[in-house]
């Protein structure tokens, strides 16, 4: 792994700062081709976002991009992370008298994952752990993922590939690492992030382009039933892209060509 810490290599970050301590920052993960990142109109709009929601101060665009370019050039594929946080401060809650905001960009190689995952569709299975409910950070990707590293934790089976998560209400809202996605009746729905949960860039992509397709995009509360009553699920998230969902339990899917051809036209962005 090669890592820059405000600008300098290194892998060092104070024990005052405020991401260390109260999870306070964001962060995105991303493919990088040949040190450019997959998406990135779509990562740093996310990015962005997250951070306007924390109140956090940005660092500048070209910055970002010239410091995962450096890190990850040499490799033809490679996980590219940025991380965001408030930067040191004082003790206790107050963002009053935090420093400078503290910038890590990373780049790891990376082999990629099988190509059957997203040709043939993987496995899933239900996540015990329900999502606590909290609008105020719905949809972010902060720095305090422990619903996720618990729900993860759940299974050790490696014919799983993914665990889908309800919230405390019972509905349905993502997967341990990705966006999920229901194809019924021309239609591409997808739950609700109003409550908890987080948005992805490959999800706003759909969302500008789904309408290519001759289908229609909708975020909606949807059940655990709506999902096996679906034509079609698939999953995706900024490393895996689209992969299809091909059993559930006793659920079994098809594959589908609609899926496969949206799938392709998302791995050609740039």
């Amino acid at each position: 792994m090669a890592m820059l810490v405000n600008g300098l290599p290194g892998e060092a970050v104070s024990a005052l700062d405020r991401g260390f301590n109260y999870g306070d920052g964001v962060f995105r993960t991303m493919q990088l081709r040949r040190g450019r990142p997959w998406m990135w109109r779509w990562q740093y709009a996310r990015l962005a976002d997250d951070a306007a929601r924390l109140a956090l101060t940005l660092p500048d665009e070209q910055l970002l991009l010239d410091e995962l370019m450096a890190l990850g050039r040499e490799h033809a594929l490679a996980v590219g992370k940025i991380v965001i946080t408030r930067g040191v401060g004082a003790r206790g809650y107050a963002m009053a008298g935090a420093g400078a905001p503290t910038r890590i960009v990373s780049a790891t190689p990376w082999a990629g994952y099988p190509a059957e995952y997203g040709e043939q569709g993987v496995a899933a299975r239900w996540c015990e752990l329900r999502l606590s409910l909290q609008p105020r950070l719905a949809g972010v990707k902060h720095l305090n993922r422990l619903e996720s590293v618990l729900a993860r934790s759940e299974w050790n089976d490696p014919a799983i590939q993914e665990g889908l998560l309800l919230d405390q209400d019972g509905w349905l809202a993502e997967g341990t690492m990705s966006n999920v996605y229901l194809l019924r009746e021309g239609e591409i729905q997808t739950p609700l992030l109003d409550r908890c949960g987080v948005n992805g860039a490959v999800r706003d992509w759909l969302t500008d382009n789904i309408s290519n397709f001759g289908l229609k995009f909708s975020e909606k509360r949807l059940f655990a039933a709506d999902l096996i009553d679906a034509d079609a699920v698939f999953l995706s998230n900024s490393l895996i892209g689209i992969w299809p969902l091909a059993r559930l339990g006793e659920r079994v899917w098809m594959p589908s060509p609609l899926l496969q051809a949206l799938r392709q036209v998302l791995l050609q962005q740039a």
